[in-house]
């Protein structure tokens, strides 16, 4: 079993990405598929610039969805490269394609930013402004983010200090509250000391912040080989893209794959889903 959803998860890597649609000539869909393969393997390798090409080499040969997130992993595979501009650019083309992938869209926002902060950092004040229009994203996760990254580069001006007080008066996310009392501390000491802070609440965080916890234990003194944190929004698209032949594996195990996800997602906050293998290892699947 430990090998079984080792397989899922390299099929998943962290990337996800729909089956290639039918062709017309089985041939043509096989080659499509191998691709596709090719590609999500290259970057599980951590082979960013072979990964690259053949992404690029998915996106030209596709259409719709496919083609909308291949650009989100060729912008991926630059950003992994270190190559900033280049990432900043594609990720932008990928979001001008207007995808429908709400995790991937999300990703590719909160990454042009920090690529933008980082670039400004490096002296390259172009890319200032757009991290500025960040503050008047419809989404919150943008505006928070932006604010975040523009206050601990020292600007402080319009929304950045209002946004911030904001987080602390209405979000309960550690890592989000944290960020924000940092940023305000180089923008409005005085005022972090004299707002209030969000009420601390037993209740759980709201679905685009809770995260699927995963480790994996080697069987020889069960030391920790694998951790994994991925927002469920994202976890939930992976569970759901696997390929149909690890389903079938996993149906032969006892496991019905179509509705693993909703009933992990539906398991109490921090339950511990433990899977024990032959050899000693083990999985533990959570959610908090």
């Amino acid at each position: 079993m430990i090998g079984l959803v080792l397989s899922a998860l390299i099929w998943m890597g962290p990337l996800w990405m729909p089956e290639p649609a039918p062709a017309s000539a089985p041939e043509a869909v096989g080659a499509e598929a191998e691709q596709l393969r090719t590609a999500k393997a290259l970057f599980f390798d951590r082979r960013y610039a072979e990964a690259r090409q053949a992404w690029n080499a998915v996106m030209a040969r596709s259409s719709g969805l496919q083609a909308s997130s291949a650009a989100y992993w060729v912008a991926r595979c630059s950003d992994s490269l270190g190559q900033a501009e280049r990432a900043f650019a594609e990720y932008g083309a990928f979001l001008e394609r207007q995808p429908s992938e709400a995790a991937l869209r999300e990703e590719a926002r909160t990454s042009r930013a920090a690529l933008a902060a980082r670039l400004v950092k490096q002296g390259h004040e172009e890319f200032r402004a757009p991290l500025r229009a960040a503050l008047k994203d419809p989404s919150s996760t943008e505006r928070y983010f932006a604010a975040v990254q523009l206050a601990m580069l020292g600007d402080c001006a319009g929304a950045v200090a209002p946004i911030l007080h904001h987080v602390l008066a209405s979000e309960t996310d550690d890592e989000l509250l944290q960020r924000a009392r940092l940023g305000l501390l180089r923008c409005d000491p005085k005022g972090l000391a004299e707002r209030p802070q969000a009420p601390r609440s037993p209740a759980p965080p709201r679905g685009d912040t809770r995260f699927l916890k995963l480790r994996i234990f080697g069987g020889e003194g069960g030391k920790l080989k694998i951790s994994i944190n991925t927002p469920v929004s994202m976890a939930e698209i992976l569970f759901k893209a696997l390929p149909d032949e690890v389903k079938t594996d996993l149906r032969h195990k006892g496991y019905d794959a179509d509705n693993f996800w909703e009933q992990l997602n539906r398991m109490p906050r921090g339950q511990i889903l433990e899977i024990q293998g032959e050899d000693g290892s083990r999985i533990q699947l959570w959610i908090e």
